[in-house]
């Protein structure tokens, strides 16, 4: 069950929600009192509730808002208790000063917002002692596994237990809260009123996740990153996975590169089926899997990784490759390039050496394409380009040369820096074929400079679409609904200003 925190300044703000709330029969509503700006009229606020309720007020050093006295703060939850509210909600400190009283559950609390703690158990232990109907501890997480540690503690607790991680490294455990049998989760009502760090707006938790389908059986899939929380990959394989009827939820696992390996020992904990994998763990994930599939030892880099549901081992793959040159092809194809060759193109620059410039430049030269790279790091723009048997320009001397194809596999011109490009109008060609990997936005710098050229154009939504689909094939065996994924992406692109 999702509970959905409400924030607002005035009471008829929030009567006007809590009412809406009602009509989506959502099944319990937080009434955050601390965010109040006048004096709490507690009674106006629980008559006629149209569905359970939690009076929290929180002070500032717990993360709440209020800013009068320690006594009127005790008093509006002393007074909500004799209202009857459903629920109240007391920090450690405080819940001996306020007994129970009547039909109300007490929900002892517990945050710390530096870390998560070492005992986690022994910590429950002590809140449970507070006659507590449920126990709350709400955590900052500072490793992926970090989650983990709170939701083994949900699962095996013996009172009803909300256990969350704050922060972006701790988002999959407010998805996953249900699964592991969290009493509830918690989402604000409104995006703009984050009330902790790395909370998950409602509408989200409940359109692109589907909080209440998530059971113990749900697979659970994710991209694996630093940053994470620009990935629109969540969008896309959810609303596939929703699209297609299968029973499994895809997640953004923020794994620092120092943290990757402890992250990769603990897949059977979640349990994982598999992952995407971006920067900057596409070339150092090899270090940590079982095998590798076609293609993969000789790029030296993967986006993606399958565990065997019987077994465990992890396989790699690289669906860049096919994405990029497929991309590419029917680009070339719908617009007549009229180039020889196998591929039609005979020369390429690629801009980048990361893991995706790698597959890229891998996949053109095996269409018998020269590759050229050009890095702002010279060594790695090197060591690509003796990999493919190419040539190295250095990033400053970059645009001197014509090329047949320029691909940016760099994240210049990315959301939201839209107005830098990797490639000066001035030098390009009519002639030309331009691809940028970038997908948000669709239409780069780059991409609309280079239309206005008269440039034939593969922008990055092909790409991303494309390697996405390919995943879904690996992992579920099915036919991808790739028209589902890229009608999911637009809309994320057009309405949500993220980067992947």
């Amino acid at each position: 069950m999702i509970c959905v925190s409400l924030a607002r300044g005035r009471h008829r703000y929030l009567l006007t929600e809590l009412r809406h709330l009602g009509q989506e029969k959502v099944g319990l509503v937080e009434l955050r009192l601390d965010c109040i700006q006048r004096k709490v009229q507690v009674k106006r606020l629980l008559a006629d509730r149209p569905c359970p309720v939690i009076a929290t007020c929180r002070r500032k050093q717990d993360g709440g808002h209020w800013e009068h006295s320690e006594e009127e703060r005790l008093t509006v939850l002393r007074t909500a208790i004799a209202e009857g509210v459903d629920y109240v909600d007391l920090e450690d400190d405080i819940a001996k000063s306020i007994p129970r009283f009547g039909k109300t559950q007490r929900i002892i609390s517990f945050h710390d917002f530096k870390r998560t703690p070492n005992d986690l158990r022994g910590l429950h232990s002590y809140l449970a002692d507070f006659d507590a109907d449920i126990v709350k501890i709400a955590t900052f997480a500072n490793h992926p596994n970090d989650n983990l540690r709170m939701l083994e503690l949900v699962q095996s607790s013996d009172i009803p237990t909300v256990g969350l991680c704050m922060g972006e490294i701790g988002t999959p455990s407010r998805v996953l809260a249900g699964r592991f049998g969290a009493a509830f989760t918690f989402a604000p009502f409104n995006p703009e009123k984050i009330l902790a760090p790395g909370q998950i707006p409602w509408n989200q938790l409940c359109d692109m996740y589907q909080y209440d389908a998530i059971t113990p059986s749900t697979k659970v899939y994710g991209v694996v990153a630093d940053p994470v929380g620009h990935s629109l990959s969540p969008v896309v394989h959810n609303a596939a996975c929703a699209a297609a009827g299968i029973d499994a939820v895809y997640l953004p696992f923020l794994v620092p590169k120092g943290h990757l390996r402890d992250f990769l020992k603990k897949a059977d904990h979640w349990p994982l089926s598999g992952l995407s994998v971006t920067i900057p763990h596409k070339e150092n994930v090899l270090e940590f899997v079982s095998s590798q599939g076609d293609l993969v030892e000789e790029i030296g880099a993967a986006n993606t990784i399958s565990f065997d549901s019987e077994t465990r081992e992890s396989t790699a793959f690289n669906t860049d490759v096919s994405a990029a040159i497929s991309a590419i092809q029917d680009a070339l194809e719908a617009q007549d390039a009229g180039f020889g060759g196998r591929l039609g193109l005979k020369t390429a620059l690629i801009l980048g050496a990361g893991g995706a410039a790698r597959a890229i430049a891998f996949g053109l030269k095996k269409q018998g394409v020269e590759v050229t790279v050009s890095s702002r790091t010279t060594s790695r723009a090197a060591a690509l380009a003796e990999l493919v048997n190419g040539k190295v320009v250095d990033w400053s001397a970059r645009q001197r040369l014509p090329y047949d194809c320029i691909v940016n596999a760099t994240p210049i011109g990315m959301h939201p820096k839209v107005n830098e490009t990797p490639f000066e109008a001035n030098h390009l060609r009519p002639y030309m074929v331009v691809f940028d990997t970038v997908y948000n936005p669709e239409n780069t710098l780059l991409v609309k400079e280079s239309r206005e050229v008269g440039c034939r154009v593969v922008t990055g939504v092909e790409m991303f679409v494309r390697q996405a689909a390919e995943q879904f094939k690996i992992w579920h065996g099915d036919a991808p609904p790739e028209g589902v994924m890229r009608s999911a992406l637009k809309r994320a692109t057009s309405s949500v200003r993220i980067i992947e």
